[in-house]
């Protein structure tokens, strides 16, 4: 019996592309907060009060027509969105307006069936005051706060605190992009695309704990190896396992955005770029970080200076026998 020490595999070098991944996120993540306070979100009216108009049956009544009743009725600011009827199929608009007196609201829409020459039943109107929200906007960044929290408890507990922090500065960074691409392009902050901001931590996390379970796995392989070589090594293990579970929770994602209906747009438009954003950040931000503070310890930082900056073939000692 004898020790033999085989190469594993061929690994891509990922990490060594690290900082070719944090100039592409800075780049991006500056771009949303010059774009925040330039453009700002547009909040839908469950966070800042308004009333939603539900039109119904508008025949070949077009979306200039709709905008230019609006206009008529001197009503500022009104968002009009295309719309079928779930049941008929029917076309129609929803049109979002910064109305916050019930009366006032049902006024402009009697006012604009009149000017379209709609039927009396033919829109339906519901007012949202502002104090009711503020505290859909206090309990949804409860619920963000509450979460960011939980996440670190848990990998501190499974995994160890700094997988845990590193976990959190992927998700900021996912969420601070969505939310700027949503300022630059001026799309509707709504409930959905919060539920969906939500659900994009859970995608981002579950990609970060398969590869941080990995380099668990790994540990025992530093001894022969730099830290950064096996973390490396632990991204090549899963990187098919997480292309293939992104393209299959995407697949059905596009269908919503492309197919659904408004509400199924708002939610889908941000679950289809966080999910690309969270398989990206797992790999380029979470995972390189931790490497990269965990080669700070006294352990690591002296496997570096023996095997180098750079990411060495990996390799598993064998015991073979005759």
């Amino acid at each position: 019996m004898y020790n033999m020490v085989r190469p594993f595999r061929i690994d891509r070098n990922i990490l060594g592309l690290r900082r070719a991944f944090f100039i592409i996120s800075g780049i991006l993540v500056v771009a949303a907060l010059i774009a925040l306070p330039l453009r700002s979100l547009n909040f839908g009216i469950e966070f800042v009060g308004g009333s939603s108009m539900d039109f119904k049956s508008t025949g070949e009544i077009t979306i200039e027509q709709m905008r230019q009743a609006f206009d008529d009725a001197q009503v500022e600011g009104p968002v009009v969105q295309t719309a079928n009827d779930a049941r008929t199929g029917e076309p129609g608009f929803i049109v979002r307006v910064p109305i916050t007196d019930a009366q006032q609201a049902s006024a402009v829409a009697d006012q604009i069936v009149a000017t379209l020459g709609l039927s009396d039943d033919s829109v339906e109107v519901n007012t949202i005051n502002p104090s009711w929200g503020a505290s859909v906007t206090q309990t949804s960044a409860i619920a963000f706060a509450v979460a960011i929290a939980l996440i670190i408890i848990y990998i501190a507990i499974r995994f160890e605190y700094k997988m845990g922090v590193c976990a959190v500065l992927s998700l900021v960074h996912d969420l601070l992009i969505i939310v700027g691409i949503y300022a630059i392009t001026g799309r509707e902050m709504t409930p959905n695309v919060v539920a969906a901001l939500l659900t994009i931590m859970g995608y981002s996390l579950y990609d970060a704990v398969v590869v941080f379970h990995r380099i668990n796995d790994n540990m025992s392989n530093t001894a022969s190896h730099s830290f950064m070589t096996v973390a490396n090594h632990s991204i090549n293990q899963v990187l098919m396992r997480t292309i293939n579970t992104t393209l299959a929770s995407l697949i059905p994602v596009l269908a919503m955005l492309f197919f659904g209906g408004e509400t199924l747009r708002d939610f889908a438009f941000a679950m289809s770029i966080g999910l690309i954003l969270g398989s990206y950040s797992s790999i380029a931000i979470a995972t390189p970080l931790y490497a990269l503070w965990k080669q700070r310890e006294p352990k690591f930082k002296r496997l570096r200076n023996k095997f180098g900056e750079g990411l060495d073939e990996f390799t598993v000692a064998e015991q073979l026998g005759e």
